[in-house]
């Protein structure tokens, strides 16, 4: 580990704080100054590393809320960085780099990345990034079941939604597609039954692992949603509209261990 990075681990892990904790990957020194700069003057704990053995060191001594990921590393593959992320846990990853290649976003975004942020960028959109994605696995956190849950698929008026092959299928067997999105939308529903959930924590679920939405308004996304479940979607009876609030799933909702 080099001088630098010592500096940034150490300056404050002695002191507990409840503060969200934020690890870098960088290999850039000047941007990891940068980055744990403008982050902790925005109250947020630091730790900045370079390589990805130092990565695990501070990940095994450190509870870490985000991380943030180059993954354009001069001597190692920041691709494989992030699916060992992935594979250890449910720890939101935003990823960074200065290759505007769009099949690299896609395979990010495939592997379970959280967010994509194109070098050259702001700290400040950094933040902000990072505060979206945080905010969105809060909400998940309220409303989803917890992680390790058993449950299989969920039943809905003869509609079944399979939570590990993501598949829907109607009453009368015929599977019906959805993008990732609507089946993100679908799940909270149906975690949530009879429950008033906002418009600003369905647009933050539909966002989760990193999936792509090209209809920024939640109403946009319930229409199409509509669409495809409800008997007439002109007066719907299973997604049902709180004025000025949001939406309920007014359906009984059978969870399939």
């Amino acid at each position: 580990m080099t001088e630098a990075s010592l500096i940034d681990c150490r300056a404050e892990a002695p002191r507990p704080s409840t503060r969200t904790h934020i690890l870098a990957i960088d290999d850039d020194e000047v941007i990891r100054r940068l980055v744990a700069d403008y982050l902790r003057e925005n109250d947020m704990r630091v730790t900045t590393v370079e390589t990805g053995a130092e990565m695990e060191r501070a990940l095994a001594e450190h509870a870490v809320d985000l991380v943030v990921l180059d993954l354009r590393l001069a001597r190692e593959d920041g691709m494989q960085l992030a699916r060992r992320l992935r594979e250890q846990g449910a720890t939101p990853i935003i990823i960074v780099s200065g290759k505007r290649e769009e099949a690299d976003r896609v395979m990010c975004l495939e592997l379970g990345a959280d967010d994509y942020l194109m070098k050259p960028f702001s700290p400040r959109e950094l933040l902000a990034r990072i505060r979206a994605v945080l905010r969105r696995y809060q909400t998940a956190r309220e409303v989803l079941p917890p992680k390790g849950d058993k449950r299989r698929a969920y039943r809905f008026a003869g509609w079944e939604l399979n939570l590990g092959s993501r598949r829907l299928v109607s009453p009368e067997g015929r599977r019906v597609d959805l993008t990732n999105g609507q089946f993100n939308l679908l799940q909270a529903f149906c975690a949530a039954p009879q429950r008033v959930l906002s418009r600003e924590q369905l647009l933050d679920l539909s966002r989760l692992d990193g999936a792509e939405v090209f209809d920024r308004s939640v109403d946009g996304q319930v229409l199409r949603l509509r669409r495809k479940i409800e008997p007439n979607p002109v007066q719907p009876t299973f997604i049902t509209t709180e004025r000025g609030i949001g939406y309920v799933f007014s359906v009984v909702v059978e969870v399939l261990p």
